[in-house]
């Protein structure tokens, strides 16, 4: 896949984390979403964007959990109070109109909502 990078490869080889297998899992499979998405080490992390503003990115600080920040890059955006996305899935727990987190608490639950993850993120990378 052309659009690994180097360095979260190297990043996620020395990664100690109870999630790193489905991390792997979950990196391919964004990734594969679209040649034009992106990663690259944000706050210590993998994080994955598009047309050069980060979209998603995983925090590992938690490690009883694996979860996922969605965000429309790093500072707040002037446009916050016009926007809206609609999660048809149910997973995100919304922490402003354009900010939000999608947690997996074992490595069963994510390959119970992988499917509905990867639709989420594929319309999250466009919006």
């Amino acid at each position: 896949m052309g659009n690994q990078s180097p360095a979260v490869t190297a990043f996620l080889r020395d990664l100690h984390h109870p999630f790193k297998e489905v991390i792997g899992v979950l990196r391919l499979e964004i990734l594969a979403l679209d040649p034009d998405i992106t990663e690259q080490i944000k706050w210590k992390a993998p994080s994955f964007g598009c047309a050069g503003t980060d979209r998603v990115t995983l925090n590992l600080r938690p490690t009883e959990r694996l979860q996922i920040i969605l965000h429309r890059g790093a500072k707040v955006r002037g446009d916050v109070e016009g926007f809206q996305f609609i999660d048809e899935s149910g997973l995100v727990q919304w922490l402003a109109p354009d900010r939000g987190t999608v947690s997996f608490t074992s490595a069963e639950d994510a390959e119970r909502k992988r499917g509905e993850f990867l639709r989420l993120v594929d319309r999250w990378m466009r919006v």
